[in-house]
């Protein structure tokens, strides 16, 4: 019991360390890691060599993969080009600019994992707004909020999504059919919440777009022949996640399998590929992962399965309703990946006593895609969004991302809810 109370206090205390911003939250992360591992050896629960395999390294793997071949588009001027189209069909406005951006954020993010979503349109939302002489945050916040909502509807859109597709053995057809009607039913009341939440600064208007409309958009693209072929090798990266569970390939290896091909084929320079990493965001996740693997050595997961298994008895839809909203809360304090990561073997052991767990798949999946947003460290997109508007010299503050994220999350899940209910307990029987 000594070591349930130990890695308990150890979580606890980085977790305040990295809600109140009094160190970086990769240090804090790391420092909690550290103390997990050192607390495990000397008191016999957690060993390194636990530390490693609890290491998720097929999604951290992905985000490399990924960020490497966005890195590369991003030399071709693609980016600006799509800013440029963007900000002329905004017409100056940054309404209609976050319907744009934020519903192409959406629709692509049930196909492409949210994260790498948001590599692609974080750029050109910066590039837009520095152009039109508009704040940036409320568009960045709006597309990885919306980011969340739409890789909640596949197995491919958000990492959460893949570890319970692979743990419950649900296919990409299952999510669409279960995860898509309560996403396509959440979207227009997340949009329309994040449109009263930074009212004011929607209904100001750009008064740049005469110098705009002087720029030709073909003009942004520095090169060409390189754009094509990447645009190749991203396309058979994509079609490869869609036919993953035929080609059985990891996902990791399908974007390192991308990044081999765009390195032969274009020659890039590595040195300023790897500036453009965000290594920060892939140690934070390394950490998380070994700190929750230190709670669950030590028995803090096995507690609360035995809690959730005497509560849920014959209650299956009642407990599948609070898990949304457990994960909801849990995910937007605690990053929705590791926080999946430990309720898995959680829900697998309640199967294993016969329990009928598949709505309770369901409800976890939902409450981490659409809790995600209420914190600046719920989800890996706003973790990076952070990092990139920093680097932009336009940083988005903690207290700005709850102010926004709590009502979104509060209004997508309780959206998510009622069709939840309408789908588990009045379809199904």
């Amino acid at each position: 019991m000594a070591s349930v109370w130990v890695a308990t206090a150890i979580f606890l205390i980085t977790f305040a360390a990295i809600m109140t911003d009094w160190v970086h939250h990769t240090i804090a992360a790391w420092i909690g890691a550290v103390a997990t591992v050192a607390a495990g050896v000397l008191m016999g629960f957690y060993s390194q060599r636990q530390a490693l395999i609890a290491i998720d390294f097929n999604t951290l793997g992905l985000l490399l993969g990924m960020m490497l071949l966005m890195a590369m588009l991003g030399k071709t001027g693609v980016f600006e080009y799509l800013a440029i189209q963007a900000a002329r069909r905004a017409a100056g406005s940054p309404w209609r600019l976050l319907v744009l951006l934020g519903g192409l954020t959406t629709i692509v993010s049930m196909f492409l994992n949210n994260l790498t979503v948001i590599i692609l349109i974080a750029p050109v939302t910066l590039l837009v707004a520095d152009r039109l002489r508009i704040n940036p945050l409320p568009l960045l916040i709006g597309e990885a909020m919306l980011s969340n909502i739409g890789g909640t509807a596949t197995l491919i859109g958000d990492p959460p999504n893949t570890m319970i597709g692979s743990a419950a053995g649900l296919t990409f057809n299952h999510f669409l059919c279960v995860l898509l009607p309560i996403v396509v039913a959440a979207y227009l009341p997340t949009l329309w919440t994040i449109r009263w939440l930074f009212a004011e600064e929607f209904r100001q208007r750009s008064s740049q777009l005469e110098a705009l409309g002087a720029v030709r958009p073909a003009d942004s693209i520095t090169d060409a022949p390189t754009l094509k072929k990447l645009l190749l090798v991203v396309g058979l990266v994509l079609g490869l996640f869609v036919l993953q569970g035929s080609v059985s390939l990891a996902p990791w290896y399908i974007a390192f399998l991308g990044v081999g091909l765009a390195m032969i084929w274009v020659r890039p320079n590595p040195e300023e590929m790897l500036k453009e990493i965000e290594w920060s965001t892939l140690l934070f996740f390394t950490c998380l992962f070994v700190i929750v693997g230190g709670l669950e050595a030590a028995g803090v997961m096995k507690l609360v399965a035995g809690m959730l298994k005497d509560f849920t008895g014959s209650h299956i839809l009642l407990t599948a309703v609070l898990l949304i909203w457990v994960a909801a809360l849990l995910s937007a304090i605690v990053d929705n990946i590791p926080f999946v990561v430990a309720l898995i073997p959680i829900l697998k052991s309640l199967g294993a006593e016969g329990l009928s767990v598949e709505p309770l798949w369901w409800a976890l999946a939902l409450g981490a895609g659409f809790g995600g947003n209420g914190t600046p460290i719920g989800a890996s997109p706003n973790m990076l969004t952070m990092a990139l508007s920093k680097r932009a010299g336009q940083p988005i503050t903690f207290r700005t991302w709850v102010r926004c994220g709590i009502p979104v999350t509060i209004v997508s899940c309780a959206v998510g809810t009622l069709v939840f209910l309408l789908i588990f307990g009045v379809l199904r029987r």
